[in-house]
């Protein structure tokens, strides 16, 4: 096969050409991997072929060794490692070969794939002497070989984790790399390359920052690279600061000086991805410090790992009046790009954070700059006030703030109906909404929303949801904050008597032909939601009037035509908010006797058009409508069970939705809600159910965090069968002992903890449901065989330490419900195990309620299973 031709067809303007290029490749690949995989190093390696084919080689040769889905990239990784020795090598020769090509692109290509094939084979302790060749050959000219060499110690890097290689070799890296960001290389493109390398391999420097000299030395090259002529450079060499700030936190101390004095020279100075970047540093060290802070606040003993240094509290008096400058830089139309991202927003956002890292102090530092800028006639002025204020309302305590606020209040109300600038406007809706999310609500000692002014704002903001979309959608977001602050606000809302007039102006709001703009649409959607879920039973009655309208709107999606692709998905998106308003007004409609009395004669209607939402057939919507419908099946109770004929083939469908894993999830959650509303009605489904749920359980291709709420739901469907339960209790609880071994057995990041204790949390409240639901029938018996290993699964955890309360919570509710289903069977069995008396002790003491309440009835329920 002329594998030159093929991929210069691959690439052709003609699609049948194009096609079948594809074709051939496709089946050269199938019918012999080696050789495929051996002419496109071949192509790579050739200086005698066309740049776009050996780029196109390498590509390809990347794709066939890595793949973003988990379960194939295994089967990528076992097809390599299976390859012929033979084979591999001659590749891989190829491979470094080609990082000496005087074509940038064809090295750039090769060092991409030599960093995958390393990932595959570092780990398995194969090609040894790579790293190796590759330092060899950062040490000899010509500067483009040592460009592409370094941009593999780069890619390395990202591709491997630290411990798969050892000390020795890190050193030698991190010199190469170091050596080749220094000054006395003279070729910018190295350097570059260099910084760009350094970026990726600090993770592994571990060690070498740890050494006084060795720190030193690194920080010295990266604060020397900041001020390179090359911009490309300068921006690198602040993204590793950036890096080394959250990574080395603990170690920054003796450069923080140096560091302030680079940045805000970059900052007032430079062009702007260098400034950003230098404004980055000082948010990174915010979010450090914040974690730090919190976890002293949540521990009084403060044996956080790392102590806080106070850079930020320190820097304070220089930082602020720098980031303030920032925000004098807006550009003319930021407001209309949802993506846009400038100096004056990073200035902005550092701001909000070094607020919440010091609190009170900020403060007065901010305060004149308001003061001085708020009424200026030129508009960049009146907005970067407005947008320092809106900036420190989250950190600092409400006493400090509040008396600001009562002040600009009223000035920015007006503000946001006559400033001429759309910007100002922008940013003061933005900043009301700031003011209502962080100073108003049950919590707050001193209302700022008072009657004499609550009708003011509300009429200020439906106004301004007539301006400009981007101006509209930052009202609804005050609106919604708003109407959140009073939530448990009692029988009475002040914003009742506005009640009919604000969702008629939101309803108004969807209908606008711009709506598509600035999320306009779904923030209107998202605050009528928020209005009617904080609504009080004194508006119950308009709530329900607004069924029917939603209803209709639904209905109308329904009714289309042939239409675009392109159109679909605007349909779809539409359908999913309507999805979730009947959702919300749903859940507050049958949160009470008397108004699901009414609601109850829309309930067929309903479904019926959820049925037709799924019949659409489109991802979104159903994640949408399957949430609205287990919010149904929780208000219909056991009625629901008329719907089920027709709606469980698509509970099957999003069981087995394995690509689009977040509607898999919400689907064993709406199984749950339907198991919990029909109890031992949904008997006739539930072996159709279980067999998917354990077949969900076994498949390598299902993600994880779908794993936790399958346990769950067994809970639910035991729970809602009873013994009935007995025909799957086999399958079920080898499942669950299986997950509960991996689960007790577990080290690693905060990340994968944090998944442990949900993966815990789901196999306990399994286990609860099971035991619970078998309660009082004959066939108790069956359970014993599983105490112990139950017991042991709760020794596991105990001794493990690292439970979070919601675990804990559900841990004692299990000792109880074994206690108190298995009775004298499991007294001895707890009297036994090594951990129940301690665990319990320490949950009784437990300063949350919850978990005392649970410890209490175990400790009840134990007491009578050992006295029996």
């Amino acid at each position: 096969m002329e594998v030159t031709q093929v991929l210069l067809n691959a690439q052709s303007i003609d699609g049948s050409v194009r096609k079948n290029a594809e074709e051939n490749l496709k089946q050269f690949q199938e019918q012999n991997l080696p050789g495929f995989l051996l002419s496109l190093s071949g192509e790579l390696a050739n200086e005698e072929k066309p740049v776009e084919t050996r780029k196109l080689a390498g590509l390809i040769l990347k794709n066939a060794l890595d793949a973003k889905e988990q379960h194939r990239k295994y089967e990528l990784v076992q097809r390599w490692l299976s390859l012929d020795a033979n084979a591999k090598s001659q590749i891989k020769a190829c491979l470094l070969k080609t990082l000496s090509s005087p074509v940038s692109d064809a090295g750039s290509t090769a060092s991409q794939v030599i960093a995958k094939v390393a990932g595959i084979e570092l780990p398995q302790k194969q090609w040894p002497e790579l790293i190796g060749s590759l330092l060899s050959n950062v040490h000899q000219l010509p500067a483009h070989a040592k460009q592409a060499t370094l941009e593999t110690l780069g890619y390395l890097c990202e591709e491997v984790s630290p411990d798969v290689i050892d000390q020795d070799q890190v050193n030698k890296i991190l010199t190469a790399v170091v050596q080749g960001m220094s000054g006395s290389e003279g070729n910018a493109d190295v350097r570059l390359a260099a910084t760009r390398a350094l970026y990726n391999a600090l993770g592994f420097a571990q060690a070498n920052f740890s050494n006084d000299m060795e720190r030193d030395y690194i920080m010295r090259v990266v604060c020397e690279a900041t001020l390179t002529p090359d911009v490309r450079i300068r921006q690198a060499a602040f993204e590793c600061l950036v890096s080394i700030s959250s990574t080395y936190y603990e170690k920054l101390a003796p450069y923080i000086q140096d560091i302030f004095n680079i940045t805000a020279k970059a900052v007032k100075e430079d062009e702007e991805p260098v400034a950003l970047q230098a404004i980055e540093f000082w948010s990174s060290i915010c979010d450090e410090e914040i974690d730090i802070l919190e976890e002293y606040a949540g521990d009084l003993t403060g044996d956080s790992e790392v102590p806080c240094f106070y850079f930020i509290k320190q820097a304070l008096p220089a930082l602020v009046p720098m980031l303030l400058e920032t925000l004098l830089k807006q550009e003319e139309d930021q407001d209309q790009d949802e993506v846009a991202w400038n100096i004056a927003m990073a200035g902005g956002t550092c701001l909000g954070l070094v607020a919440r890292t010091v609190g009170d102090d900020i403060v007065p530092l901010v305060v004149p700059f308001i003061e001085e800028n708020i009424a200026k006639p030129d508009w960049r002025q009146r907005e970067a006030a407005t947008y320092a204020f809106g900036s420190i309302l989250e950190g600092p305590s409400p006493e400090k703030l509040i008396n600001l606020v009562n002040v600009a209040l009223s000035f920015m109300l007006s503000a946001l109906t006559k400033d001429p600038n759309s910007h100002v406007k922008d940013t003061t809706a933005w900043t009301l909404g700031r003011i209502f999310e962080f100073l108003h609500g049950s919590a707050v000692e001193a209302p700022i929303i008072t009657p004499a002014n609550c009708q003011q704002i509300v009429t200020v903001l439906l106004q301004s949801m007539k301006d400009t979309p981007n101006v509209a959608e930052k009202a609804c977001g005050a609106l919604y904050f708003l109407a959140q602050g009073y939530e448990d606000v009692g029988p009475s809302s002040p914003i009742t008597p506005f009640f009919q007039e604000i969702v008629q102006s939101l309803l108004t709001v969807t209908h606008r032909e711009d709506a598509g703009e600035s999320r306009l649409r779904t923030a209107a959607y998202e605050t009528l939601n928020e209005v009617v879920r904080c609504s009080t039973d004194e508006t119950a009655t308009l709530v329900l009037q607004l069924v029917p309208v939603i209803m209709l709107e639904l209905h109308n999606t329904l009714e289309g035509q042939k239409m675009s692709s392109d159109e679909r998905e605007k349909q779809s998106e539409l359908q999913g908010l309507l999805c979730g308003c009947l959702q919300v007004i749903i859940q507050k409609l049958g949160s009470s006797e008397s108004t699901k009395y009414v609601f109850m004669q829309y309930a067929d209607q309903i479904m019926g058009l959820f049925l037709r939402v799924f019949a659409c057939r489109s991802a979104t919507v159903h994640e949408e409508a399957m949430l609205a419908i287990g919010a149904l099946a929780y208000a219909t109770g056991p009625d629901f069970a008329k719907y089920m004929p027709e709606f469980y083939r698509y509970l099957e469908m999003g069981l087995q939705n394995f690509e689009e894993y977040q509607v898999c999830a919400v689907t064993v959650g709406v199984v749950g809600d339907i198991a919990r509303a029909l109890e031992e009605k949904i008997v006739p489904y539930c072996d159709g159910i279980m067999t998917q749920l354990l077949k969900n359980l076994s498949s390598n291709q299902l993600h994880r965090s779908v794993k936790p709420p399958i346990f769950s739901c067994f809970g639910d469907i035991a729970l809602a069968v009873g013994e009935y339960f007995e025909k799957y209790l086999m399958w079920a609880m080898s499942a669950l002992q299986s997950a509960a071994e991996l689960s007790t057995h577990t080290v690693g990041d905060d990340e994968l903890v944090e998944y442990t204790n949900t993966l815990r949390n789901g196999i306990l409240e399994a286990y609860s449901g099971i035991f619970q639901g078998f309660k009082n029938s004959p066939k108790t018996q069956l359970l014993v065989p599983y105490a112990p290993h139950i017991l042991q699964f709760l020794d596991g955890i105990y001794i493990e330490k690292d439970m979070d309360d919601v675990v804990m919570k559900t841990a004692i509710g299990v000792l109880g419900d074994l206690a108190d289903t298995l009775g004298s069977h499991a007294g001895s069995l707890i009297q036994q195990s090594l951990s129940s008396k301690d665990f319990l002790n320490e949950c009784l003491s437990s300063e949350d309620l919850m978990i005392k309440e649970s410890a209490e009835w175990a400790k009840l329920a134990i007491s009578r299973a050992i006295s029996v």
